[in-house]
């Protein structure tokens, strides 16, 4: 089993470089592991393990099995309440009459482990996007000062360039701070198109499933339906048709076990509440990102906060030179830069854009 998940592991690399935020890397880290572990669990269990078991009379049992996962099981609705073993044999799992009783086919579960695999890749795409548009600018301008212990001349010389370059640019950062809002409002569209896309995928039950699941549990055992059972049964019904003796059409029905099922009813209780508190906290996040391209003054104190060891009056005079794009390539970088450092590139641009060589609390210190 572990040699299942060892393919996961290279997404559990920490960049040397953060170029988003922790929301961002819910999307393409940990949702995309999610999915990827839960895809290789599924496959595993499917292809290489027993996904399905019928029986049948007359039936070998060998053709009764490949003819059921490849055509498709079915339960029926009306028999999903009873008492197992008295009125059912199992929930969904009853005598019908064709043409009359409503019968549901359950396909989907032969595609579980590619749809996971699917959405993960779906899930990754922003970020796919925003390492090709980010370049490796940030990884550039932060070189070596993400470390505390530098040589004084090669950090002297690096924070020389980083301030030159921050200098030579300034005011012409909006189109690289608006393609990562851009890629952050793709994650939130990603995660509810997702829940629509696996709501389609499932017959319509999973916009609903982990609340029902919720449901279930604080109902009475007479007169709940398991919507774990509706969803993915372990027990359904299959039938077969082939030519008898004297030529005629003869009909089996047949009772399949699905063990998989135990394992995606899980695995879709647990996606139904993860991405419910995705899309939330993707959706606070925009509205977080809203408010910072609006607000100036939002932008000063999240500034002040990122570099806390510097002067007040510095941070102030350059949130206050800054557009949206140059806060936001200072905002990233003081994410990347040791605290120490990053207070005397703060106070490298606040000289090169005008201010004082000592500020005035130093000023009156001296005095």
């Amino acid at each position: 089993m572990f040699d299942v998940f060892g393919s996961v592991k290279g997404l559990l690399k920490i960049d040397q470089v953060c170029i988003d935020n922790n929301v961002f890397r819910m999307h393409y880290k940990a949702t995309v592991i999610i999915l990827i572990a839960f895809s290789l669990l599924v496959t595993s269990r499917q292809y290489i393990g027993d996904p399905i078991d019928c029986i049948v009379d007359e039936i070998p049992l060998g053709v009764m099995d490949t003819y059921c996962w490849i055509y498709s099981t079915f339960t029926v609705p009306e028999r999903l309440t009873g008492v197992v073993g008295h009125d059912v044999a199992s929930p969904g799992v009853g005598s019908h009459v064709d043409g009359e009783d409503k019968v549901r086919y359950h396909k989907y579960y032969q595609w579980v482990c590619f749809v996971l695999f699917f959405q993960a890749i779906l899930f990754y795409v922003p970020r796919y996007l925003w390492k090709s548009w980010e370049g490796g600018r940030l990884k550039m301008l932060v070189m070596d000062l993400n470390s505390p212990i530098v040589n004084d001349q090669c950090k002297t010389d690096r924070k020389k360039i980083l301030v030159e370059y921050f200098m030579g640019n300034l005011n012409r950062h909006n189109f690289y701070a608006f393609r990562f809002f851009v890629c952050e409002a793709l994650n939130f569209v990603n995660v509810i198109a997702q829940i629509y896309f696996v709501d389609f995928f499932l017959d319509g039950e999973f916009s609903t499933y982990g609340s029902d699941v919720l449901k279930f549990t604080e109902m009475e055992p007479d007169d709940r339906i398991d919507p774990m059972a509706k969803v993915f049964p372990k027990v359904t019904k299959c039938t077969f048709h082939k030519y008898g003796p004297s030529g005629g059409v003869q009909k089996f029905d047949g009772l399949c076990v699905l063990p998989l099922n135990i394992v995606n009813e899980k695995i879709y209780v647990f996606l139904w509440f993860w991405f419910i508190i995705l899309s939330i906290l993707s959706g606070i996040s925009l509205v977080y990102r809203i408010a910072v391209v609006m607000g100036p003054k939002l932008r000063h104190l999240l500034l002040r906060a990122r570099s806390r060891l510097a002067e007040s009056e510095e941070v102030e005079k350059v949130a206050n030179r800054c557009n949206i794009g140059d806060w936001f390539l200072l905002y990233q970088l003081g994410k990347n830069i040791d605290p120490l450092i990053y207070k005397e590139v703060i106070a490298d641009l606040y000289r090169a854009m005008g201010g004082d060589i000592q500020s005035p609390q130093k000023q009156r210190f001296e005095a």
